[in-house]
């Protein structure tokens, strides 16, 4: 069935394209990363100069680990993390045997999430990718939101 028919009050048959629901799938990690780099393509160009040293990580989930430091009930319940020391605590070299600050995007969080809201996928990747590199920066709430907002 390529198409329904449905029929409001008062008007005629509209014909309506049935979303292809039966082909439909989840995009895998390749996509996932490919549509993460594309959100942090759109960001304003000094916004990702400022981010050059920062590594960019797509895993499943969160690990037990982290899980268990943020007080997480379920693996679920965290879409991104950033790990390392913020600009603002940096000092003008990197201490030795500092592991570099990442921002980690977990894939099936993210996609669980997409599923009970409705927000398409590249809105919810923007908005934990720039929530977390607002982390890396030190930024307030307030400023990632505009942030946000200017790349819609």
């Amino acid at each position: 069935m390529d198409s329904v028919t449905d029929i409001a009050p008062g008007a005629g048959a509209l014909p309506v394209e049935e979303p292809a629901w039966s082909d439909a799938k989840a995009p895998s990690a390749e996509a996932f990363e490919i549509l993460a780099q594309a959100a942090f393509d759109r960001l304003p160009d000094a916004f990702r100069a400022l981010c050059s040293d920062v590594l960019f990580n797509v895993t499943e989930f969160p690990d037990d680990e982290v899980c268990r430091e943020l007080e997480a009930e379920s693996p679920f319940d965290i879409l991104g993390l950033f790990t390392g020391v913020g600009l603002p605590q940096q000092g003008y070299a990197p201490q030795t045997g500092q592991m570099p600050n990442t921002i980690h995007l977990y894939r099936r969080p993210i996609l669980d999430y997409w599923a009970e809201h409705d927000e398409t996928l590249g809105a919810i990747v923007s908005h934990v990718l720039i929530h977390e590199i607002g982390h890396h920066f030190g930024f307030s709430d307030e400023d990632m939101e505009a942030i946000e907002a200017a790349v819609r």
